[in-house]
């Protein structure tokens, strides 16, 4: 063991000390000092490492000096909040020495933030976190039912809140049932308790809205509301939430989370259920208005009918018989007009056609003192090329035929020159 009596202090080579002998020698001196073995530092945390082990290491540093410090897993499993670069925090702990690099730090067992409460970061923390996953955004709020017939409540069954609710819902709207799920409010438990409550009513299905809440606290009194599984719960229920947590003054992550956020558990309960008077005002308004639609649609039926009841067609039918009479009249007139003019125009068309018809027939050329002349087969004679000496010909006239012989054949060589 080395101690202080075995330190040389002059040129005694031989009794030096060995680099782990001092280092040991040192962490000694610091596990001895009552001082370094329970102190308060305060300071601002850098090069902040949250190891995978759930070991802290990080460095504490004021203006003019820094020293490094570790948070073990057992210690650091304990803090409400999450500690970062740049917050300024008390740590308490022990400095010791590390013999193995001869470096002393300072081991960490708590720590506070300096100047602001652990929970209150612990909830800014975690509504930072929410927030950036999207949990808070407006469209994914679902609507609070009209006129729901189930109004569950999750809250302490002994509290006054309970009582607010079932009265304030009673006197707005008795015709909904109301259904307590008895959770704890506070405490390590109450977070799981009202985390099981979202879940009851989810699974069976068991009310149309739900009211989650409290009365007034402290913040510690409310923690349970800032649970971050409860957030997720809240989130994932398809029945709409409504947060009454504490005063009008309290926020939670409760109330940021769910679908509307009331000031106090009197307020949800209005806003969960309709005013029973107000309802009846606006079904007597709805009726109201129906009722003057039937009578002006009965109004203008009548007016129609009577327009029609003084229409001549009713009173003197006879009269409408000879109207359309006069126009099946009218009608046939034009028809036949129409036709007259469409034959005579067949008719000169025709006459055209056969005026043409009749200038082309050979019979008509015949009949002005012509003839026609066919050959002993038939064919009609238009060249003398077409004619043999001794070859039988007839003549076609207007009034009859004739045969001859073929004696002589002349052609006449000036034809069309």
């Amino acid at each position: 063991m080395l101690t202080e009596d075995n330190v040389t202090t002059g040129t005694d080579i031989k009794s030096a000390l060995s680099v782990t002998e001092l280092n040991t020698y040192i962490k000694g001196m610091f596990d001895s000092d009552r001082t370094l073995g329970d102190i308060f530092i305060k300071g601002e945390i850098s090069n902040f490492k949250n190891h995978s082990t759930g070991h802290f290491y990080f460095s504490m540093k004021d203006e003019g000096s820094l020293i490094r410090a570790v948070m073990f897993r057992a210690s650091a499993s304990k803090l409400a909040f999450l500690p970062e670069n740049g917050m300024k925090i008390i740590a308490h702990g022990r400095v010791a020495s590390f013999v193995r690099d001869g470096q002393y730090q300072l081991y960490v067992d708590s720590m506070e933030p300096d100047g602001v409460g652990s929970l209150y970061i612990a909830y800014e923390q975690l509504k930072k976190k929410l927030e950036a996953q999207g949990m808070f955004a407006p469209d994914r709020k679902k609507a609070i039912p009209k006129i729901p017939s189930r109004i569950g409540i999750i809250t302490s069954p002994t509290g006054a809140a309970i009582r607010d609710m079932i009265n304030v819902t009673g006197r707005r709207f008795p015709y909904a049932k109301v259904i307590l799920y008895p959770s704890l409010v506070q405490g390590p438990d109450a977070a799981p308790s009202l985390i099981s409550g979202v879940e009851y009513f989810n699974k069976n299905n068991a009310a149309d809205v739900l009211i989650i809440g409290r009365g007034g606290g402290s913040i510690e009194d409310l923690w349970a509301f800032n649970d971050e599984n409860l957030a997720y719960a809240i989130a994932a229920s398809h029945i709409p939430v409504i947060s009454a947590v504490g005063h009008e003054t309290d926020f939670t992550i409760c109330d940021f989370v769910s679908d509307r956020r009331a000031p106090t558990p009197s307020a949800a309960a209005e806003l969960a259920v309709p005013d029973t008077a107000e309802l009846k005002n606006k079904f007597n308004n709805v009726i109201r208005h129906e009722a003057s639609s039937v009578n002006k649609m009965i109004k203008s039926y009548r007016d129609k009918l009577s327009y029609l009841s003084e229409s001549r067609a009713l009173k003197n039918p006879q009269t409408m018989i000879d109207d359309r009479r006069m126009a099946v009249l009218l009608s046939s007139e034009r028809i036949a007009s129409a036709q007259s003019s469409t034959l005579n125009r067949a008719k000169l068309m025709l006459g055209r056609a056969a005026a043409k018809l009749e200038a082309l027939n050979p019979l008509s050329v015949i009949s002005r003192g012509y003839s026609a002349v066919y050959t002993d087969s038939g064919s009609l004679v238009k060249t003398v090329d077409q004619l043999e000496l001794g070859g039988r010909i007839s003549f076609k006239t207007a009034d009859g035929e004739a045969s001859a012989v073929v004696d002589r054949i002349k052609k006449d060589n000036n034809i069309g020159e």
